[in-house]
């Protein structure tokens, strides 16, 4: 039976960069580590990814207080004490108190399972390099029960990285790595096509014009990203707007209507209408 290949689904368009990659990183059996802009799918792409393959989804979403050990297991030593205190039978069997990780939960899947680890950089510099042996051996040691846990299929490992950190060469040697590119005017038509399928063509057109000007300003501290568009044109879509009323020919409005979905902070806000201004001196009507 041939194995099944990531193509995207319908809900997520995927690349054909993407898409390769994916495949290359289940083919070679390696974590596929995944960058790129905030809002352009990196959390997203394990959902689909075992959605389309037909795969249970393991979830990891990591904090800055997240500890490896953590994705294994943690033994609740608190409660086996509280119950030793209450006279509870529970505390004569020691694997009572062993919560299992997420890594746990994956290894012992009775399918392949796809296991995301979300923003990994968040975490400690040494989280990554604390995982190497688990992940390259699929196993690890469970020493309060003397327990060796072993994966039953080696899953497919989607791990999320938004740049706040460098992580360590060992870890990335082991990974498949693949940048999402923010998507380009047709990719995104695409992609806003799945979300609003009746949207006309005019609308779709000013509305994307109009999102990529407000991209194109240098110096903004937060770009608007995809999940940003969409909730943009759901509230263009509630308040009826025209499309005339988005096209960069109108000076009637220094920013775009409803810009509160687009631009997060004030000083984008300014430096938007500081432009606007420039250039309604420099191009007077």
């Amino acid at each position: 039976m041939t194995e099944k290949r990531f193509t995207g689904t319908s809900s997520y368009i995927a690349t054909d960069d993407l898409s390769m990659a994916v495949n290359a990183a289940v083919t070679l059996e390696r974590p596929i580590l995944i960058k790129g802009e905030p809002g352009t799918g990196k959390t997203q792409l394990a959902t689909e990814v075992a959605g389309a393959l037909d795969k249970p989804l393991h979830e990891w979403h990591i904090k800055s207080t997240t500890k490896a050990q953590q994705g294994l297991y943690e033994y609740d030593a608190v409660a086996r004490l509280r119950d030793s205190q209450l006279g509870d039978d529970r505390v004569h069997d020691i694997s009572n108190y062993i919560v299992r990780g997420k890594i746990w939960e994956a290894f012992e899947s009775d399918a392949q399972p796809v296991l995301l680890i979300d923003e990994i950089d968040k975490a400690d510099i040494e989280f990554p390099n604390d995982l190497l042996r688990e992940l390259d051996r699929m196993e690890f040691y469970v020493y309060e029960t003397r327990q060796l846990v072993q994966a039953k299929h080696r899953p497919i490992i989607v791990i999320t990285s938004n740049n706040e950190k460098e992580l360590p060469d060992a870890f990335l040697r082991r990974c498949f790595f693949h940048y999402i590119e923010f998507p380009d005017k047709d990719t995104m038509a695409d992609i806003v096509n799945v979300h609003f399928p009746n949207l006309k063509k005019d609308l779709l057109a000013e509305a994307l014009d109009a999102f990529y000007r407000v991209r194109d300003v240098r110096g903004l501290k937060k770009k608007p990203s995809t999940s940003e568009l969409l909730d943009w044109i759901k509230l263009l879509l509630a308040e009826d707007i025209p499309p005339e009323v988005l096209r960069g020919d109108d000076k009637r409005s220094a920013i775009p209507p409803l810009y509160g979905a687009l631009l997060k902070n004030e000083q984008d806000v300014h430096l938007f209408e500081q432009l606007v201004f420039l250039d309604r001196r420099s191009n007077p009507q």
